[in-house]
C-alpha cells in the first residue's frame, strides 16, 4: 500500500474538520428545537438552553396534544401522503420509461415540454380558477392531485431508466414476442424496485410537508392536514397574548407560545425522523441517481 505523504495526511485532517463543522451547522438547529420544546420559556428568553433543556416542562405538548384535531390531521396526513405516493407513482414511472425509450417519437420536445413547466407555470390564482371551475375545491382529492406529479421525479425516473436498462434487454424481450406492456410490467418493473423507492420516497415527504395546497383548496376543518391544525393551534396560543392587557400576562403568554412553536415543530417532523434513519440509503441513491443526467 502507498504510504500517506504529509500532505494527504493534512488534507484528511482539514477535510474531516470541514465535514464535522456542516455536520454540526445541521444537526445543532435540530436538536435546539428538541431541547427548546421541553424547556421552560423563561430559560429560551434568557437563551439558557444551548446545549441541555432547561426547567424542564412538557406544557407545550400538552397543549398540542390536548387539541382533539391534531389525530385528525395525522390521519388526514397519512391519507394524502399515502394518496400522492400510489398517484405519483402511476404517473412517473410509466412516463418516466416512456420518455426513456430511444424510438419513442417526439420524446425530446415532449421532455423539454415538461422541463418548460418546472420554470414556467400558471401560477396560484390561474390554478386556483382552474381547480374551483373544476368543483374541485375542497375536495380531499385535489390534495393529492395536486402534488401527484413532479417533472424533477420524472426527470430522475428517466435517467434511472436511460442509464440502467440495456435496449438489448427489449430487444431479446421483443424477439420473444413480447409487447411493449407485458415488457413494462413483467421486465422493468421488477427491475426497477430502487428507483420506485426513491420516487415513492420524495412524493411521500414533499406531501407531507405540504401546507399550501390545504391552506389554499380545503375549506373544511375536518379535511385539513396536520400543518394546517397545527397553524391554528400556534396562532390560537398567540392571540392569547392580544386578548389580556396586563404586562406580565402579556409577556407570560408570549413565552408559552414560544415553548408551543418548537412542540408544533417537533410534532410535524417526528414521524419523517423516524422513517428517515430507515430510508436515508434510498434518498442518497436518488441523489445519485439525479446527478447523472446522461
Amino acid at each position: 500500500m502507498k504510504r500517506k505523504t504529509r500532505f494527504d495526511a493534512v488534507f484528511d485532517i482539514v477535510v474531516t474538520i470541514i465535514c464535522a463543522l456542516c455536520l454540526l451547522v445541521v444537526l445543532y438547529p435540530l436538536y435546539f428545537v428538541c431541547i427548546a420544546s421541553i424547556s421552560g420559556p423563561s430559560a429560551i428568553t434568557n437563551g439558557q438552553v444551548i446545549l441541555l433543556p432547561h426547567d424542564i416542562t412538557w406544557s407545550g405538548y400538552k397543549m398540542v396534544f390536548g387539541d382533539a384535531r391534531v389525530l385528525t390531521g395525522y390521519a388526514n396526513t397519512f391519507f394524502y401522503s399515502i394518496g400522492t405516493t400510489l398517484m405519483g407513482l402511476l404517473l412517473t414511472i410509466p412516463c418516466g420509461y416512456a420518455l426513456s425509450r430511444p424510438d419513442f417519437v417526439g420524446r425530446k420536445v415532449i421532455l423539454k415540454i415538461f422541463v418548460f413547466t418546472m420554470y414556467f407555470s400558471g401560477g396560484m390564482i390561474p390554478t386556483y380558477m382552474l381547480v374551483r371551475d373544476l368543483g374541485l375545491v375542497d375536495q380531499r382529492v385535489t390534495v393529492i392531485l395536486m402534488q401527484a406529479f413532479s417533472v424533477h421525479n420524472l426527470l430522475v425516473a428517466r435517467t434511472y431508466f436511460a442509464n440502467t436498462l440495456p435496449l438489448e434487454l427489449w430487444e431479446a424481450a421483443e424477439l420473444d414476442g413480447c409487447p411493449n406492456g407485458r415488457y413494462f410490467v413483467s421486465v422493468v418493473v421488477p427491475l426497477s424496485g430502487a428507483i420506485i423507492a426513491v420516487i415513492a420516497l420524495y412524493y411521500c415527504v414533499a406531501q407531507w410537508n405540504d401546507y399550501m395546497t390545504s391552506l389554499l383548496y380545503l375549506n373544511t376543518q375536518a379535511k385539513y392536514s396536520l400543518q394546517m391544525f397545527l397553524r391554528d393551534i400556534l396562532l390560537s396560543s398567540k392571540s392569547i397574548a392580544a386578548d389580556t392587557n396586563d404586562p406580565d400576562d402579556v409577556l407570560e403568554a408570549i413565552r408559552a407560545a414560544q415553548t408551543i412553536k418548537y412542540a408544533v415543530v417537533v410534532v410535524a417532523i417526528v414521524p419523517m425522523m423516524i422513517a428517515y434513519p430507515f430510508l436515508q440509503r434510498f434518498f442518497v441513491q436518488g441523489v445519485m441517481i439525479g446527478s447523472i443526467k446522461g
